[in-house]
């Protein structure tokens, strides 16, 4: 059976204004498992016009941290992501179909 989850280490390391990494404790690092494979969409998405390569894996990165949250806590009680839902599927589908267009 293939392997249907894809686990991510995601690290955030400023940048001084040298343009060289911050010395010390600054990094913040975590993992993050998704089903979906976060490079294939990022390819899919690279005609994606008005935004440079670095948004374009911003909005990937973003957009699939933020949907799994969503999916995790989904059956809350105090579901703190229910006012993004609806939004949030709208944007995604908005995102699929300008990825169609563009490809």
């Amino acid at each position: 059976m293939p392997n249907d989850t894809h686990r991510y280490r995601i690290t955030v390391t400023p940048i001084e204004d040298d343009g060289l990494q911050c010395n010390g404790r600054c990094t913040i690092e975590f993992e993050h498992t998704c089903h979906d494979d976060w490079m294939r969409i990022l390819e899919n998405i690279q005609r994606q016009r008005g935004l440079s390569g670095d948004e374009r894996a911003a909005l990937v990165v973003g957009t699939k941290l933020l949907s799994g949250l969503m999916v995790d806590h989904r059956k809350d009680t105090d579901d703190l992501f229910a006012p993004l839902r609806p939004h949030m599927g709208t944007f995604i589908a908005a995102l699929k179909d300008r990825a169609r267009d563009a490809g």
